[in-house]
């Protein structure tokens, strides 16, 4: 399915929102109907989602980094922090983003998503340097 048109429109997507290709591999172990979740997948979030007018990536990338955070999700946080840093926001705007979700969804899980975004903090700084 990736070859398809509106696959490549939302992985083309992907890759400028993160900056590098988005590398979706299977394992020996997955069923071959694994590329159809990842595609499909890709295509609603980078596809239908991300390319909808009405708010620019800055902004959808302060909420998907608020989602991730409340909910808990690790890897879907580095990813949205990822994003948000490549899309221009910045790394005070994402902490003053764990101060005000402390207050509503409390301290432990921003402190929490806080960590992640240190490992993805230095990421940045590695790859500047």
């Amino acid at each position: 399915m990736q070859n398809d048109e509106p696959f490549k429109e939302a992985y083309d997507n992907a890759e400028r929102l993160l900056g590098k290709p988005l590398k979706l591999s299977l394992a020996d172990s997955e069923p071959a109907n694994a590329r159809d979740f990842l595609d499909l997948a890709t295509q609603h979030t980078f596809g239908d989602s991300w390319s909808r007018p009405g708010l620019d990536d800055r902004t959808r990338a302060l909420i998907s980094i608020t989602i991730a955070a409340v909910q808990g999700t690790h890897e879907p946080l580095k990813g949205q922090l990822r994003i948000a840093l490549n899309v221009g926001v910045t790394k005070e705007e994402i902490v003053e983003l764990f101060i005000h979700l402390e207050a509503y969804a409390g301290a432990a899980r921003a402190f929490d998503a806080y960590q992640i975004a240190k490992e993805v903090f230095a990421e940045k700084t590695d790859k500047d340097a």
